[in-house]
């Protein structure tokens, strides 16, 4: 990169981050901007009625295969909307993000944030901030993100993993309740599935075993099917099957699972033998 293009980066990226900051949608109470070297400003938090901290990211260094090219048409068409030199930078923070998530998650969130505090008024950065945080343990931040995102985008927003922080956080009754709320209709059938598999979980952290067993039942719950999502939901179903201490119901269910499971994902045959009676 030039430097005449970084000079364009770093003036857009400060005018944007100053917009983004005067209409910050997470924030509460007071902000207290922390300064470190060659860094750039994110939130970090937890609960919604405690003071946030701003922090400063270090600049991660970029892979060399970390594209623009590489990414989702619907980003990069959000991307359009910043300073070319400016998008073509927080759209290889993001590649990196996405590269890096499943094997480095921790570094992954340091690209997603800082693409997040160069464009933190474009809803797939929000989003992919919100999503790296997750994968890294960070539950609040995730939150905060995915929130500040699908105000943005008006969607349902990845609203399980949103649930699934409200467990991480010990508040099971507001994963509950996001899925109550949640349109289903809206969903997509796999994350319909994820939702009922992190609501039962919640059901499951309250003491109310019977009812994780109830959240997971429907048509799909069906041993022969054989959806994308099928290995996982027998799984969930014969795990709190186990926990209800209705075992021989649980060792036929893990047994389901480990059939559906052509990827070798779960442990479910495992299971199922450590389940079983043993002569």
């Amino acid at each position: 990169m030039t430097a005449e293009v970084e000079s364009e980066v770093e003036a857009a990226g400060d005018e944007s981050e100053a917009a983004a900051e005067s209409d910050e949608p997470e924030a509460v109470g007071t902000e207290a901007a922390v300064d470190a070297p060659e860094s750039d400003v994110v939130a970090s938090g937890e609960g919604e009625s405690e003071e946030r901290v701003f922090t400063r990211a270090r600049t991660p260094e970029l892979p060399e295969d970390a594209d623009i090219s590489i990414l989702d048409p619907d980003v990069k068409q959000e991307l359009r909307g910043l300073p070319k030199g400016l998008a073509e930078i927080v759209g290889r923070h993001l590649a990196a993000a996405g590269m890096l998530i499943d094997s480095e998650p921790e570094l992954a969130l340091e690209h997603a944030r800082y693409a997040r505090s160069k464009a933190a008024r474009v809803a797939v950065v929000r989003e992919a901030a919100g999503l790296a945080a997750y994968h890294a343990g960070e539950w609040a931040e995730a939150l905060s993100e995915l929130r500040a995102a699908r105000r943005m985008s008006h969607g349902t927003g990845h609203v399980a993993v949103m649930a699934d922080c409200e467990r991480a956080l010990g508040r099971p009754e507001r994963a509950i309740e996001l899925a109550r709320e949640a349109q289903v209709s809206l969903l997509s059938p796999d994350e319909a599935v994820e939702l009922r598999i992190v609501a039962a979980g919640a059901r499951r952290d309250m003491g109310q075993l019977d009812a994780a067993v109830v959240a997971l039942q429907g048509d799909d719950l069906d041993e022969k099917r054989r959806d994308p999502w099928s290995a996982r939901l027998f799984y969930a179903y014969a795990d709190n099957l186990e926990a209800a201490g209705r075992t021989e119901e649980a060792v036929k269910w893990f047994l389901n699972a480990a059939q559906a499971d052509d990827d070798n994902e779960t442990d479910a045959a495992e299971r199922a033998f450590d389940l079983s009676p043993q002569d």
